[in-house]
């Protein structure tokens, strides 16, 4: 039986993008869009939250390390920003699908006006055939990257499910560095298990969130689970998977168990 074609929206982490270096990995990269580009030809409607742009400008303006300075960390971004949507452009044109950037700030979402317009801009797009690629708009917003002040999107995991909610998606898969989510951190106990389905955010389940990931990027799995909280009421499932087999997104969208499925809530 022919899966039902889904609106799903793809996350991918800076850690899968990148390399150790910052500099962009472009087998990766060139792997993940050749598979949105076939998800896309199949008939489903792919949307693609994209991390990385404060690494790559540091890179590619050959800086010893990540800013600490919040106006270089915003100049950085809108170097590296530049930089990956002309790499994505590239890629997906090869497959023959055309792609749309769209930078958000927490002010998009907030403003009941600004967001009926978001809708509006991502529904046309779709329509279209284009697949949206998004990133919040670190050139001019703090929230993620200046943390203790108030910020709506605050990490590309929340932003993703935002997204997701905004759109109405079916479905929300976050790539990342792990394979799901975890009993324990499998990095320090061995004996971790994965857990294949999540239908409830327990405290034991948020119990499980460890810290933040890699230096390339700012979330941990806690802001993964705050996402799931987001999708899953928004009537979307979400996934956790590693971004290293892009390939698996193809099983996910026909609900197979890959990484760690939390399902929506039922309404």
């Amino acid at each position: 039986m022919k899966q039902q074609k889904q609106r799903i929206v793809v996350k991918v982490g800076t850690s899968t993008l990148t390399h150790t270096s910052g500099s962009l990995d472009l087998r990766s990269m060139e792997r993940l869009v050749r598979v949105l580009s076939d998800l896309s030809g199949d008939g489903h409607e792919v949307i693609l939250v994209t991390s990385g742009a404060i690494a790559v400008g540091t890179a590619r303006l050959g800086l010893p390390e990540r800013p600490k300075e919040l106006r270089m960390k915003q100049a950085a971004a809108a170097v590296g920003q530049c930089r990956m949507m002309h790499i994505y452009d590239k890629l997906f044109s090869e497959y023959n699908r055309s792609m749309a950037q769209i930078l958000l700030t927490g002010d998009d979402v907030e403003d009941p006006q600004r967001a009926a317009h978001l809708q509006g801009t991502f529904s046309a797009l779709l329509s279209l055939g284009v697949i949206p690629v998004v990133n919040e708009n670190d050139s001019v917003s703090s929230a993620e990257i200046e943390t203790g002040h108030h910020k709506v999107l605050g990490d590309n995991d929340t932003l993703s499910a935002i997204v997701a909610e905004l759109c109405q998606a079916d479905l929300l898969v976050l790539l990342s560095d792990i394979d799901g989510l975890y009993s324990a951190d499998p990095r320090t106990h061995p004996e971790a298990q994965l857990l294949r389905r999540v239908t409830e955010l327990t405290p034991e389940i948020l119990e499980m969130a460890g810290g933040a990931g890699t230096w390339r990027g700012t979330g941990g799995m806690a802001t993964k689970l705050s996402a799931a909280r987001i999708a899953m009421a928004a009537g979307c499932d979400m996934v956790i998977t590693n971004g290293s087999r892009p390939e698996d997104l193809y099983d996910i969208a026909e609900e197979r168990d890959i990484g760690t499925r939390f399902v929506k809530t039922p309404r």
